[in-house]
């Protein structure tokens, strides 16, 4: 048992002062298997901590319904930190942000639409309750109060730039309490007077996030809280990308010498990213600061760090390391053995099949007035399926998806006729309709719930209506499309391509033990890709991301499955694996 907590202006350890050099790292962005190696590097590399947000939509999927397997086993997460000597800082806020889909808020939130998020409404603070119930006793054996790693956990997450509720914030922080949380708890914000004010609480120590200016920030911090340790949050030391962006980065000399400057006043620094992993899945995140301006995030968060992702260390690494060196004696540096790459070459693929010819291997037909949002109809992430008739003749008239979110494609009589995008006015689609009638589909793609900003409450899928010219229409068959299960698939020889499709080959690997490798998706236009049924994440031909992160451990002696689900078309039905990634 220790008790970690300042004195002053000193962060205490087991009654010796200590200076935190913290990295951020996501076990839910890391296979598990990769874990220790991700954490021994951060040991090498002379950090003494390791934080990690905690993703309630990651642990709690449907309500009341809880994992804590695989790589959501923060536990073991914990414990292998703990194991390797690291001090671990958590931070499960109900929000944490972190470019994570819905800003790791669970999506079935928003099927009530009377819960008001991140603030003191009681329907959203019972169902915390109900989550935290489950979460913090799994974490209370692991502080550091009991003999484990956990030095520190966050009340919320730059609170500042969302809200002004203490009330709210006061009961986060009393619920922590209540169910033993009894480490040193702080908040985090950005460095301004409105954010500092309205993000703080009393009695819980107050940090901040930012990328430079260390000196004007711990100046702003000092004059809210003037006898307590200085420490930043979230040393930004990278950035992620948008779809359609350029790749972000940032020279190694100049976090460097920003880092140092933190140093020098004496503070703790906990940089964000140290490691940023991999996007799996559906669970991105999205920016929309105004409302016309949504901007998905990429499945990559390599974040331009000192581990790339897939955990090379990276030139700032060695920069880095060499200035912790000039402040405190970290030994010589000691790697674990290297992870291999390899590039496996090129792949055909053998089968494929329509979308529209598999419906009933993956959805239930629901029929209802008007076309609802997923949340309505119980699904998270994916896709989702409006199906309605309308009858004819009629003059071509404009489709008006009043509000789509996120991207639509649009089939009259099952032939494709345009796309419609969230936020782009220019995207249009219209058609006549014959004597005898027609059928209209509609598909969209949710590509990830805005995760911070005045935007955060997102559904998905249709949440207005839909109209022919002036009329709307009504009386939609809708198929949830989640993709969580691809294996029930049938396929039929490659022929003449009928988008959307479902594309499968297979990748042979003869020795034991695979090595790391990246499918490089060059010729296909835009969709996701499932390796032996696991969701490697989303690609799309207008980048900056050109590869996906393939690790060792999804992959096995043998044969391996690929299945893509491409929305459009490819010039080419194979895939590479290569042995470098292209981020752009």
């Amino acid at each position: 048992m220790a008790e970690f907590h300042y004195k002053g202006t000193q962060f205490m350890y087991d009654g010796k002062p200590v200076r935190l050099i913290s990295g951020a790292m996501h076990y839910f962005r890391i296979v598990p298997e990769y874990w220790s190696d991700r954490l021994q590097k951060l040991k090498a590399c002379g950090f003494n901590t390791v934080e990690t947000y905690v993703p309630w939509n990651f642990h709690e999927p449907k309500p009341g319904q809880f994992r804590f397997d695989g790589m959501a086993d923060i536990e073991r997460f914990i414990r292998t930190a703990g194991d390797l000597g690291l001090f671990v800082i958590v931070r499960p806020s109900p929000y944490i942000c972190a470019e994570w889909e819905f800003g790791g808020l669970p999506s079935w939130l928003l099927a009530d639409p009377d819960m008001r998020l991140r603030c003191y409404d009681h329907k959203f603070l019972a169902r915390v309750d109900a989550y935290y119930d489950v979460l913090l006793p799994r974490l209370k054996p692991l502080l550091c109060t009991n003999g484990g790693p956990i030095i520190a956990m966050q009340v919320e997450n730059e609170y500042g730039s969302y809200g002004n509720d203490a009330r709210y914030l006061e009961y986060l922080r009393q619920g922590m309490i209540e169910r033993g949380m009894d480490v040193l708890l702080f908040t985090s914000d950005g460095p301004t007077d409105a954010m500092l004010q309205a993000g703080t609480v009393p009695g819980t120590l107050a940090t901040v996030n930012f990328g430079s200016g260390p000196r004007h920030a711990f100046e702003k911090l000092r004059e809210y809280q003037p006898d307590a340790p200085l420490m930043c949050m979230e040393y930004w030391n990278g950035w992620f990308d948008h779809w359609g962006d350029n790749h972000h980065t940032r020279d190694a000399a100049d976090v460097a010498t920003v880092f140092e400057e933190m140093l020098k006043e004496n503070a703790s620094v906990n940089f964000y990213m140290f490691h940023g992993g991999t996007n799996f899945g559906f669970y991105n995140g999205a920016n929309c600061q105004q409302k016309d301006q949504y901007e998905p995030t990429i499945t990559s968060y390599d974040y331009d760090v000192l581990l790339s992702e897939s955990g090379e260390p990276t030139e700032k690494f060695y920069t880095v390391r060499e200035a912790i060196s000039r402040y405190s004696n970290i030994g010589e540096l000691k790697l674990p053995d290297p992870i291999g790459k390899k590039a496996y070459g090129r792949v055909a693929m053998s089968g494929q099949t329509a979308l529209f010819s598999q419906l009933d291997r993956l959805s239930h037909a629901v029929r209802m007035t008007n076309p609802e949002p997923m949340e309505k109809l119980g699904q998270g992430y994916g896709f989702i399926l409006y199906t309605t008739g309308i009858s004819g003749p009629r003059e071509n008239q404009e489709l008006v998806v009043q509000e789509v979110r996120d991207r639509a494609l649009v089939f009259v009589d099952g032939r494709y006729q345009g796309v419609l995008e969230r936020g782009n006015k220019d995207a249009a689609v219209s058609f006549a309709v014959r004597p005898e009638g027609a059928e209209i589909s509609i598909l969209v793609e949710n590509m990830g719930r805005v995760n911070y900003g005045p935007y955060l409450r997102d559904m998905k899928g249709i949440t207005e209506g839909v109209r022919h010219g002036f009329q709307f229409l009504f009386d939609w068959t809708i198929r949830t499309l989640p993709l969580d299960d691809v294996s029930k698939l049938g396929y039929e020889p490659l022929g003449a391509q009928l988008a959307p499709s479902f594309f499968r080959g297979t990748l042979h690997i003869d020795e034991h033990e695979p090595s790391d490798t990246f499918l490089d998706m060059d010729g296909w236009t835009k969709g996701v890709v499932f390796i032996n049924g696991f969701n490697l994440g989303r690609y799309w031909n207008k980048g900056p991301q050109r590869t996906l992160y393939v690790p060792a451990p999804l992959l096995r002696q043998g044969d391996n499955e690929i299945v893509i689900f491409e929305l459009h078309e490819t010039r080419q039905t194979a895939v590479t694996f290569a042995d470098c990634p292209d981020l752009g």
